[in-house]
This record gives structure tokens, sequence and C-alpha cells, in this order.
């Protein structure tokens, strides 16, 4: 009899919902799945990353081709429509590379940077902030 428990009470142990102490593997991010049908070819499936690496690769060509400000605004653009898709669309397949909400942050975050940088990149910069062009003069004081 005290065996059968024994075997009750070790497998009351295995089902128990608690994270183990050491993971074995890498689980998948929260959004890691497909985003169209699994008949459709690869390129339908992962349109979302493509949409934004295709984004970024025409923005480099024109950072390339002396269109800087226009070329970041790209940059700056696409990062910022990935994170919008990583908000809105359930499923988005390789461009979930982690929980959805450092995704949106990161994605955000980067992309915000880069078109505040590119709106204010010199010559005449299309944004002009006068607080930070004190704080660079009291910072770089002689």
């Amino acid at each position: 009899m005290s065996a059968d428990r024994g075997h009750e009470q070790g497998a009351r142990r295995r089902a128990t919902r608690r994270f183990p102490l050491f993971t074995r593997d890498t689980a998948r991010p929260e959004g890691g799945g497909r985003a169209a049908s699994g008949d459709l070819p690869a390129p339908a499936r992962q349109w979302p990353v493509l949409v934004v690496l295709a984004t970024v690769a025409v923005g480099l060509l024109l950072t390339s081709l002396d269109q800087f400000r226009v070329g970041a605004l790209l940059i700056g653009a696409a990062l910022l429509a990935g994170a919008v898709m990583r908000w809105i669309l359930p499923s988005v397949g390789m461009l979930a590379v982690r929980s959805r909400f450092t995704d949106i942050v990161t994605y955000g975050v980067l992309g915000l940077a880069i078109v505040l940088l590119a709106l204010m990149a010199q010559p005449k910069p299309w944004l002009v902030i006068p607080y930070l062009k004190d704080t660079l003069h009291f910072t770089m004081r002689n």
C-alpha cells in the first residue's frame, strides 16, 4: 500500500505547473506562429517581417544614394510599423522575437529615436529642439 502511495505522490510532483529549476530548451515567442496559413509558401506566411525588412532595405538604399534624411526616416518608420503590427496582429511570424510587450517597446523606442535623429540631422534640420543645443554647448564647454 505504501508503494502505491509513493507512486501517486511522484505522479503529483511531475504534474506541477511550476517552472523547472533548469530549462532544457527555449520557449517559442508569444506570437511566434505563422502569420498566414501553413498551405501558403514561406514568404506569404512571414509577410510582416518581410514588409519591415524590405522597407529597411529601401531606406538603406536611399541612405547610400545620398538621401540620408529620407532613408533614415524610412528605416525609423519601418520599425514603428513593426511595433504597430506586433501590437495589433495576433500572429506576426518571425517578427515576434520576445514577449509582445518587449517587442513593441523595442521596435517603438528604436523607431522613434531614428525618426527624431533623422529629423534633427544637419544641415537644415526639419526639427529643432532648443534645449538640446543648449545642453550640448553646456556639456562641451572648453
